[in-house]
Formats: C-alpha cells, structure tokens, sequence
C-alpha cells in the first residue's frame, strides 16, 4: 500500500489510531488486563477489536515506518513508507540512534499526517 492508496481509503483514515503506539499495542492486544489507563481502569479489550497505527523502525537503515493493523491473534504490516532524510536524522539523533519501534510523534507524525491530508 502506498501514502496515496492511503490517502484515498476513508475506511482506512479514520480508523487510524494516532495515539496508539507499540507499548500501548502490546499492553490491549497481548497481555490485557495488565496495565492500567489513566482513568484506573483496564483498557477495554474484546476478541473481535483491532486498531490501525503507524511505527517507526529503525532496527535496519534506513528507519521506516509501517502502518499495522493489530488485533489479539495477528500483527500485519499493511505499508512501508520511507522518511525524508532530514527527518529521519531528526528522529535517529532524538533517540541517540538506539535500535527499535518507537511510537509516531513530532515532526515525523506532522510529516505524515500532511502526506495523508489529515489536519
């Protein structure tokens, strides 16, 4: 799938979860019931949920991000898509070049927000 493929799915766009990152992914989905809200409750978990976010993965050069779709059984990487360079090294130098999935935020979730022409 390609950022315009994307742009033109509204199924797609507005179920895209913006504040979902991989800790909290893990949390719903694979240990539920261990971690808390922020309002003292569970997170709310059912067999048949799933949610659509973006990570950034720098295990490899050049990091990437991925859109996932997520439910309690499976993991898909839906679309790979490539950082501009300068932001990619804003990244990479915010997180002292450390190897893993972070979750989108900063410049880079502007970035890409802008790119699916969300705002």
């Amino acid at each position: 799938m390609q950022l315009e493929d994307m742009r033109n799915n509204l199924d797609l766009i507005n179920s895209l979860d913006w504040e979902m990152t991989p800790e909290k992914a893990v949390c719903i989905y694979l240990e539920w019931g261990t971690c808390w809200s922020m309002n003292g409750t569970y997170p709310r978990w059912a067999r048949d949920e799933e949610t659509h976010y973006f990570v950034i993965n720098t295990w490899n050069r050049p990091a990437i991000i991925h859109l996932v779709r997520r439910n309690k059984d499976e993991y898909d990487e839906l679309a790979t898509i490539k950082i501009p360079a300068e932001l990619e090294q804003k990244f990479l130098d915010s997180i002292g070049y450390n190897k893993g999935v972070y979750g989108l935020e900063g410049e880079v979730k502007t970035w890409l927000q802008n790119q699916l022409d969300i705002n």
